[in-house]
């Protein structure tokens, strides 16, 4: 185990300290005050500086993040508010929005993007032949079943880790659960991500999963940089006005009063191994976060620039659809589709860069596979590429 500069073995970490948790550690709490009471949360300290907190009762989301006091997630008006006070139906499908908030949050599992109406007579209910859909449906919300957390030793490396299910489920509806695992090495600065999304129900199901992560400042600022394996700019939700802000995709500004957020889907070329790394970092601080997927599980990749003053906010958005929604994959057959049983597997790796060197060195591999475009407001091509292995 790296501590403190030093490599030390089990037995040395036991005699300087009568518990670890003096170092690092994974606690459960309970919030007590205001809108965030009675929900539990998973706090974990990495000893390294490093800190974040899975909100148990919001999918097992990732809260809060900090390094050596500085944050890397990002903290929303709204809150950490508890799913008790949550309403999926209300304003419109953008009840979302009063609970948007957290480095990470979960958008799913059988509905992302924009509010959407669907024929569901798969689900064989004559009194419900559609179903409405809000933004980023329903998964965010829903509250994990926590079924193991703690830490484990292999020889002298310490892990810390948790382990939940969280079921989206109705009557005459879809029936989906999410397993999720959480782990980090002691030490380190790496946070492992394993979901698997199976279908409990025994009606064809669709499938639609999006990981909403969200950066803020310090590390988001002016001077702060986006780098990615950019093959293509695929689409701008703002084309129609893409210079107006004077802000690019590359290269973030400070915050804005009337700043109007941006939208970009990107095709991201993969490294050997086939996974897709992105960046944001701020070279004067040496701080960064890169977010690292596998491109067959989660082939399209957004990046959201919400720089408006009092919420400003950066987000990387791996996906496995594109960002014209749950329409247009019906449209084009690019929907994923689960019998029952059947399931699908992701994996999310966010690793905290805390020097000048991490920071160079996911630069040069990004760099390596991909050089991203020079020009800051490329041409969106608005080609989508055909998606395939869908259920």
């Amino acid at each position: 185990m790296k501590l403190y500069g030093q490599d030390l073995s089990r037995r040395e970490v036991a005699a300087l300290s009568g518990d670890l948790s003096q170092f690092a550690g994974v606690r459960l709490m309970t919030l007590a005050d205001g809108a965030e009471a009675g929900q539990r949360v998973l706090e974990f300290r990495t000893g390294t500086g490093l800190r974040f907190t899975l909100m148990v009762d919001r999918c097992l989301d990732i809260g809060s993040c900090d390094y050596n006091g500085m944050a890397i997630g990002w903290n929303s008006a709204a809150g950490f508010r508890s799913p008790a006070l949550h309403d999926a139906e209300g304003e419109n499908g953008l009840g979302f929005m009063r609970s948007f908030s957290g480095l990470l949050m979960t958008c799913g599992l059988d509905h992302i993007l924009g509010g959407y109406q669907a024929d569901v007579l798969e689900y064989n209910y004559p009194g419900r032949p559609t179903a409405s859909y809000g933004i980023h449906g329903r998964v965010s919300m829903l509250p994990a079943r926590l079924t193991s957390y703690g830490e484990r030793w292999e020889g002298d490396r310490c892990f810390l880790w948790a382990e939940g299910v969280v079921r989206q489920s109705a009557v005459f509806a879809e029936d989906l659960e999410l397993t999720r695992r959480i782990e980090i090495e002691v030490g380190t600065n790496d946070i492992h991500l394993n979901d698997e999304v199976r279908n409990r129900g025994f009606n064809r199901t669709p499938h639609m999963l999006c990981y909403h992560i969200n950066v803020g400042y310090p590390v988001l600022s002016d001077g702060a940089r986006y780098v990615a394996p950019i093959e293509d700019v695929v689409w701008a939700a703002h084309a129609d006005t893409y210079e107006d802000q004077g802000v690019g995709y590359a290269r973030p500004s400070g915050p804005a009063d009337t700043f109007r957020e941006q939208v970009w889907q990107h095709e991201m070329t993969p490294d050997a191994n086939g996974k897709v790394a992105i960046a944001l970092v701020n070279d004067a601080l040496s701080l960064g976060l890169e977010v690292t997927t596998s491109k067959s599980e989660l082939p399209c990749t957004y990046e959201w620039q919400h720089l408006q003053s009092g919420g400003y906010a950066f987000g990387i958005e791996p996906s496995t659809h594109h960002v014209l929604g749950n329409g247009f994959a019906r449209e084009r057959d690019e929907m994923i589709w689960l019998e029952h049983g059947d399931t699908r597997q992701y994996s999310v790796n966010l690793k905290v860069l805390t020097s000048a060197n991490d920071i160079a060195q996911s630069d040069a591999a990004i760099t390596a596979t991909q050089k991203q475009p020079d020009d800051p407001f490329p041409i969106p091509s608005g080609k989508f590429r055909t998606l395939s292995g869908r259920g």
